[in-house]
């Protein structure tokens, strides 16, 4: 872990590169996942068979083995504790209603010189959601990912998840129930969301693909994007925790070991103004690992990419923050309000003591999946305009084509095309 403070004089070169640090995948994921794209799109169903017998130890023989039926989800689903099965509708009811609030609104109308105009706006016809299954199985991500897409009307809904050994995760597919997803394909990697992307003669392709993944998931998508549509690409989680020092240092230590829990490659860092906090968010932190069960990855992540940052005045936060551009940002302060009117960029922000991030990720509504690696800057979480497209469209009267066609007509001359320059001329003669 590493220690910083703004009042030092090398603080400026250390700080600049945290936010500079990646910590994404190399050149050699890019070739690696270049070379499994090229063989699904050539091979399909057999590069898929080849390479889950080879990652996943399994088998893609009969149908059951390719694919995972709604009776076999409806089944998990009933197996299910009824506590879970209740947490699963509450987690799901609260992201329908939040996304449901997303939805755009059609334009249609007429401007002053009898030009109509407007644009409308329909799903895709078909999603592709990635939902992974090695070092950890995340139901709720399936919930973030195929909620907004049914609210936004895709009538294709398609998830793709590796079975390690043939083995699927009960409550994944219980998710996958509560969210009416229409198929799932037990195939992950890479390889997955080139079948999305191309198509095989058993995965018919989709439109747009969304879903967190590994390294070569995240790759897959960078290289297919516009081969299809993507949510982002996604690197290693990460948590800023901006913090005064009336909080309990064992509250802010669980907060950070939520994403460092994640990947060994996932980042927390916490900004205070309190020395004392700090120590103490510190020794919370190292009495945390004796205990947590997923100690070995968050350990590694806290020892190789966690910070502290203590700086003279919280007023110096909202700027630091904005450099870092973090996925998630909580500000437990005793005015959370003034350092959030303050900030620009962050992926979701967490306001007040009693608003863990923890609770973004499975129940509030918000969608979790969000920018990383300071894409913040310039991108938002999902939400369900990423499973919809707008068509614009332009009708014409006579009156309004002469009232504006002379212009275009020049403008067309002027850009050296006469026929575009025809096309209105033509009308107005």
């Amino acid at each position: 872990m590493q220690l910083l403070r703004t009042s030092d004089a090398d603080f400026e070169s250390k700080f600049e590169r945290v936010v500079r640090d990646r910590r994404e995948s190399d050149a050699q994921v890019g070739r690696d996942v270049s070379d499994i794209l090229n063989e699904v799109r050539e091979r399909g169903d057999s590069a898929l068979v080849e390479y889950t017998k080879r990652f996943d130890q399994h088998n893609l023989t009969g149908d059951a083995d390719w694919s995972i039926s709604k009776e076999e989800c409806k089944a998990a689903y009933d197996r299910l504790d009824g506590e879970l099965r209740k947490a699963l509708e509450t987690a799901a009811t609260r992201i329908r209603a939040y996304h449901a609030g997303q939805l755009p609104e059609d334009r249609d109308y007429t401007d002053d010189i009898g030009m109509r105009l407007g644009a409308r706006w329909n799903a895709v016809e078909a999603a592709g959601l990635y939902v992974p299954g090695g070092r950890a199985a995340y139901p709720s991500s399936l919930l973030m990912n195929a909620i907004p897409a049914k609210v936004a009307g895709v009538e294709r809904l398609v998830v793709a998840t590796p079975t390690p050994k043939g083995e699927a995760n009960d409550l994944v597919l219980a998710a996958a129930h509560v969210a009416g997803v229409d198929e799932i394909w037990r195939v992950g990697g890479a390889q997955a969301v080139a079948a999305l992307a191309y198509g095989t003669k058993r995965i018919e392709r989709v439109d747009v693909i969304t879903g967190p993944g590994n390294a070569w998931v995240a790759e897959a998508k960078r290289q297919l994007y516009g081969v299809v549509g993507i949510d982002m690409v996604a690197g290693p989680s990460e948590i800023l925790v901006i913090a005064d020092g009336n909080n309990d240092p064992q509250w802010i230590a669980a907060d950070l070991l939520s994403q460092a829990e994640h990947d060994p490659t996932s980042q927390s860092i916490l900004i205070t103004d309190d020395r004392g906090l700090a120590a103490q968010v510190e020794d919370a932190i190292d009495l945390e690992f004796l205990n947590l069960p997923t100690a070995k990855t968050a350990r590694a992540s806290w020892a190789d990419h966690g910070l502290i940052v203590i700086v003279d005045s919280l007023d110096e936060a909202p700027a630091l923050s904005d450099r870092l551009a973090a996925e998630h940002v909580e500000i437990a302060t005793d005015d959370p309000e003034a350092i959030f009117a303050k900030l620009r960029h962050a992926g979701s922000v967490f306001l007040g003591r009693n608003t863990p991030e923890a609770v973004g990720d499975y129940i509030a509504g918000p969608n979790h999946v969000l920018p990383t690696g300071r894409r913040a800057r310039f991108a938002s979480g999902l939400s369900v305009l990423d499973f919809m497209k707008r068509t614009s469209f332009i009708g014409a009267s006579e009156d309004a084509l002469r009232a504006i066609g002379p212009a275009a007509v020049r403008l067309a001359e002027a850009e050296g095309l006469p026929a575009h320059a025809l096309s209105i001329s033509r009308r107005l003669a």
